[in-house]
């Protein structure tokens, strides 16, 4: 079949998300909102030691309470299996004795309501055997360690010879960076509903990945994966913690088998802290060697990462130090350290950390050798893969560089720190490069959608990916209505059902990159379909015209030397009798998306209070979607960026492991009052080796310089370099 045309380009519009109506009224409803008939409400009872192990257990007073139907322990559950990626705790809470760290479950309590559920959880009484804790890598007795890779991708990485190149470099600079441990807070606390039919069971998850929490959810029951259905049709945020699966799904579907009724468990926002995953406590050694002009010659980087005592992954922090500029000797290790935490996991862009020290150190290798930060970026920039050398055709970062320099404003950039004040406050300007990884989809089973056409000519795109709140329903209604040649409105998306055609986690900046080629192909299928029974049918103004001659917009058919023959798509189905059926697949590759940071902060003078007052983004991500989208991804992660940077801090108590603010009146987040207005600027082109359409993964790119520019702000405001995270007051006073 020819290529036809299409709908007057929705794709790339900044069109109005199509749920918005949905979500500002109510009508949309999330995993948590509607009430199931019979069910029960648990509650986890949690571990208040980090480290040791359940001696005793008295339940009765918890059974006595009104309400009370149950409580389960390990002595209840059965044996489940401990499933792999993307389950990564290591164990399975309920299965024995052990402690591992505060806050893990040691019982479940299932009441009527979720009051009862909760005053019954507190009457449960738990006797332990305690050791003392480790919660700080200072603390850790035990020296660092190469862990296991994570997916594949080793933790120790090597090219050329960085230590000759290091000894010879005309230029040395040495630093050490940190980040303290952080926790993802969604507005909407993660939450599992499980109703058993036999030997089948629905769940209504707050999911990232329903398909994910199917797989993982086969393995701890022994069931084939036919058996479990998961729903999430709207997520209220996840940033990283609903992307993997965690303990109290497996024990919500433990328990609803074991009570013979649904049971509906909701986390509190405390457990949230010790329960859905955090980004871990980091340190970061990084030597540079250089040329006098700023040319990177070696870049030797070791960090530090928090583990726990049953997983030891790391999430691959490093890869922009590997990866982002031409240096040919490099030199990576990524270490670990397990202390008696919660496992970590990845968040809000796991490369965030590791980049904060990359970027700082270009900018103190910037004053070093006397050249403009942004200059000294231009002379590093590659156009090539560092690992495997072959070119990378659809880079534009140089014209991120020089768009958001020119709209910032940055040749009039003050020459020296401390330059300049406005009254109280010393203002500062920095920038930083941005670049995130977006991940490839698995190949088995592959990302599937699929496209019906009924008699009404509406058309319903399946596909089992999520949206988490970026925007996906609007997405695939622009990329099917452009295929087809329908209005907008004549596209409904069907998605977070695992019952779906396959599609993998909303997570890794992956969902545009895996989902837009098998939609694109599925919905171009249904038009060739359509066309083909308009042109052999003999009731159609088209009958008999070739197929390629046939172009489709606005829910039309047309010959396309001759409008005046024309169809409709409600009307070629209809006479076919029964609703026309496509499916669609293709693989995407992974690849990487960039940006420059540009952004003003005001340091006050006696108080020592850091404000981001102005923020100029530019990104090349490949073709731009909805720019709309898109802008609401540059938007969330600054916003994200101003926290990692001034504010975000888990604090744990070094005596006990407990957290000490597990709220959000104590663990400090980014408010509207904190983030100033944003210009963002995209480079808007087809990335050649994209199979999205030229689009690639964008949502965590912005957030991934943030941090750094806001450092080299205050370097450059007040002549201090923090290189410890978050920058509070103590710090520059």
């Amino acid at each position: 079949m020819g290529r036809f045309a299409v709908n007057d380009g929705l794709v790339g519009r900044p069109v109005m998300r199509v749920d918005g109506r949905a979500k500002v009224t109510g009508a949309a409803r999330y995993p948590a909102d509607d009430p199931v008939p019979g069910a029960l409400h648990g509650f986890l009872v949690t571990s208040t030691v980090a480290r040791g192990e359940v001696v005793g257990i008295d339940k009765s007073a918890a059974l006595a309470h009104p309400g009370v139907v149950a409580v389960y322990t390990h002595a209840d559950l059965p044996r489940l299996t401990v499933p792999t990626f993307p389950y990564i705790k290591g164990f399975i809470p309920l299965q024995g004795t052990a402690v591992h760290h505060a806050g893990q479950p040691v019982a479940i309590v299932l009441a009527t309501t979720v009051e009862q559920a909760g005053e019954g959880a507190n009457l449960v009484r738990i006797d332990y055997r305690a050791e003392p804790p480790t919660a700080s890598i200072d603390d850790a007795p035990q020296p660092p360690h190469l862990p296991k890779p994570f997916r594949n991708r080793p933790n120790e990485i090597a090219r050329g010879d960085a230590a000759a190149a290091l000894a010879a470099a005309e230029v040395r600079l040495e630093a050490r960076y940190s980040s303290p441990p952080r926790h993802h807070n969604p507005i909407e606390p993660h939450a599992t509903t499980a109703q058993w039919d036999g030997d089948s069971v629905t769940v209504h998850e707050t999911a990232q990945g329903v398909n994910l929490t199917r797989s993982v959810l086969s393995t701890a029951f022994g069931l084939p994966p036919d058996r479990i259905r998961v729903l999430a049709p709207f997520l209220g945020g996840g940033f990283g913690s609903k992307g993997p699966v965690w303990p109290h799904t497996i024990l919500t579907v433990a328990a609803a088998r074991l009570a013979r009724r649904p049971v509906r468990l909701v986390l509190t926002r405390a457990q949230m802290f010790t329960l859905t995953g955090h980004r871990a406590e980091f340190r970061q050694h990084l030597r540079i060697g250089a040329t006098r002009q700023g040319k990177l010659t070696a870049l030797v980087e070791t960090t530090t990462a928090q583990l726990s005592r049953t997983e030891e992954s790391i999430f691959n922090e490093s890869d922009s130090t590997s990866t982002l500029y031409d240096c040919p000797n490099v030199h990576i290790r990524q270490e670990g350290v397990p202390l008696d935490l919660a496992s970590s996991s990845y968040m809000r862009s796991p490369e965030t950390t590791a980049h904060f020290g990359l970027e700082t150190a270009l900018d103190e290798l910037a004053w070093q050798v006397g050249v403009d930060p942004v200059e000294l970026r231009r002379r590093n920039h590659t156009a090539v893969n560092q690992e495997t050398g072959s070119p990378i055709r659809g880079k534009r970062l140089l014209d991120c560089y020089r768009i958001a320099a020119e709209a910032f404003g940055w040749s009039r950039r003050a020459p020296r720190p401390g330059a300049t004040k406005d009254g109280d406050e010393y203002v500062g300007w920095g920038m930083a490069t941005e670049a995130h990884t977006f991940a490839a989809a698995p190949a088995t089973p592959p990302v599937t959608a699929s496209v019906t056409i009924g008699a009404d000519g509406r058309a319903v795109v399946r596909i089992a990916t999520q949206d988490i709140g970026t925007g996906t329903y609007t997405v695939i209604g622009q990329i099917a209505a452009d295929a087809l040649g329908v209005p907008l409105d004549a596209v409904t998306a069907v998605i977070g059902d695992s019952a779906l055609p396959y599609a993998g986690v909303s997570a890794g900046s992956a969902t545009i990159a895996s989902i837009t080629g098998p939609v694109d192909r599925a919905a171009r299928a249904a038009r060739d379909a359509v066309v083909a029974l308009a042109v052999a049918d003999p009731r159609s103004p088209l009958v008999g015209v070739p197929a390629a001659e046939v172009v489709t917009a606005h829910g039309h058919l047309f010959h396309a030397r001759d409008r005046e023959r024309r169809d409709s798509y409600r009307a070629v189905v209809g006479r076919h009798g029964r609703p026309v059926e496509t499916t669609g697949t293709l693989l995407n590759a992974p690849g990487h998306s960039w940006g420059a940071v540009f952004l003003e902060v005001r340091v006050h003078a006696r108080l020592g209070s850091v404000r981001v007052t102005r923020v100029v983004t530019a990104h090349d991500l490949g073709r731009v979607m909805n720019r709309r989208t898109a802008r609401g991804q540059v938007l969330g992660g600054v916003t994200w960026g101003i926290g990692h940077a001034l504010m975000e801090h888990t604090a744990y108590d070094r005596s006990t492991a407990r957290v000490v603010n597990p709220n959000l009146s104590t663990y400090l987040v980014p408010v509207c009052a904190d983030t100033p207005a944003v210009e963002s600027h995209f480079v808007d082109h087809q990335d050649p080796d994209s199979t999205a359409l030229g689009a690639r993964g964008f949502g965590e790119t912005p957030i991934t310089g943030v941090p750094a520019a806001i450092g080299n702000a205050v370097y450059h405001a007040t002549g201090r370099r923090v290189r410890d995270l978050p920058i509070t007051r103590d710090k520059l006073l």
